[in-house]
């Protein structure tokens, strides 16, 4: 009877509990900082994220694909342990990874959806990342253009966009057929996003890349 006692105890008193504390620590940031592969493998790397989507976001269009995603930003949907990386170091380090002087697009790729914004999901969110702002300016001496917006819309890209990084297969370039995860390096390279990004923030720079 004492073992049943328990077991009721349990399954529906601390359980539960743990669950919804641990559900309670995860939390949801949405960075559009040009390609999101590079994006993606930036915030892999953070100590505290569990998880990282490559997506579409604030557009109105139903249904965004990588071909017909117009007015929305290439982005990545980031969820992480808050007791372990707090929102305002993501947005730290996501502004120390991107060309926050640029307004036309990231790096090589140009255009409305390869501009840098961040997407607030709430007001809290919005008082952080514009504090970090603030913040970011002072460091880098120059006005950063990248937009603080309201979260409106997050759609999935699709699989083989996830993870672009860390992929195996062999795709064909210019070069012959190479692994996917070496075709990601070389784009990241000839794109000059570290580069760029070293030169524009020196020692504080958070880049990723080889």
């Amino acid at each position: 009877m004492r073992k049943v006692l328990i077991s009721f105890f349990l399954t529906f008193f601390l359980l539960p509990l743990a669950a919804s504390q641990l559900e309670a620590k995860t939390e949801t940031a949405i960075f559009a900082g040009g390609c999101f592969w590079c994006v993606e493998s930036d915030f892999d790397h953070v100590k505290g994220v569990t998880e990282t989507i490559s997506g579409y976001a604030g557009g109105t269009i139903k249904n965004p694909t990588y071909r017909n995603h117009e007015g929305n930003q290439e982005a990545v949907k980031v969820s992480f342990d808050a007791d372990v990386v707090s929102y305002a170091d993501l947005v730290a380090r996501f502004l120390r990874s991107t060309d926050v002087v640029d307004a036309g697009g990231q790096f090589c790729d140009r255009g409305d959806a390869y501009t840098s914004v961040i997407f607030a999901m709430n007001d809290e969110q919005k008082k952080i990342a514009e504090s970090a702002k603030v913040e970011a300016e002072k460091a880098l001496g120059q006005k950063i253009v990248t937009p603080i917006r309201p979260f409106t819309t997050f759609a999935d890209a699709e699989d083989y966009h996830q993870n672009y990084y860390l992929g195996q297969n062999r795709v064909l370039t210019r070069f012959g057929y190479i692994k996917q995860a070496d075709a990601y390096e070389d784009y990241r390279q000839a794109c000059g996003r570290d580069a760029r990004v070293k030169a524009l923030w020196g020692k504080a720079a958070y880049t990723t890349g080889k």
